[in-house]
């Protein structure tokens, strides 16, 4: 519910930058489609519990399920992987950093699971398709092969007829 809250103020959606001129900190940005309030369909069962055919939800909060449902069922088990890990090598913690407790990696075994996760979720379902990382990666090829990307990616917009009404409005 917090969040939900936090999300209607740019402050918490928004990069905040410092203005020299001004000598403060500023907030102007036109929050992303994450926080921007969506109607949701809710499934038949919900309904008749609830009596709610939507709901208005900002998609972050979907994504906060999963993230954390992920975290409470399968965030444990970072635990028990390190456990087994460290049986298999007869060791008793990683390291002696904290001493009774081990290093680091004993304390935080489970959150090196978690971002792992994290970050696969954040490329595979929030992170879109970014056309200027895809041109920063043909710029980086031979001219070559940027030729034959070209060629090829031409002969293909040709072909779906986009490229001859592009150069008939031209």
């Amino acid at each position: 519910m917090l969040s939900y809250v936090m999300a209607g103020y740019r402050y918490f959606v928004c990069p905040v930058e410092f203005n020299n001129d001004s000598n403060r900190f500023t907030v102007d940005c036109e929050p992303s489609e994450l926080f921007q309030l969506q109607d949701y369909g809710l499934p038949a069962v919900l309904q008749s519990i609830t009596g709610w055919t939507t709901v208005k939800l900002y998609p972050f909060q979907i994504h906060s399920i999963a993230l954390s449902s992920f975290a409470s069922i399968m965030g444990p088990f970072g635990g028990f992987f390190a456990s087994g890990f460290k049986r298999a090598f007869k060791i008793k913690d990683f390291a002696n950093t904290i001493p009774g407790h081990g290093g680091i990696m004993d304390r935080f075994d489970c959150q090196y699971l978690m971002a792992t996760f994290v970050n696969v979720y954040i490329a595979s379902f929030i992170r879109g398709p970014n056309p200027s990382k895809v041109i920063q990666q043909l710029l980086a090829l031979r001219p070559d092969q940027q030729l034959h990307i070209f060629n090829s990616l031409k002969a293909h917009l040709t072909e779906k007829g986009l490229l001859r009404a592009l150069e008939e409005a031209a």
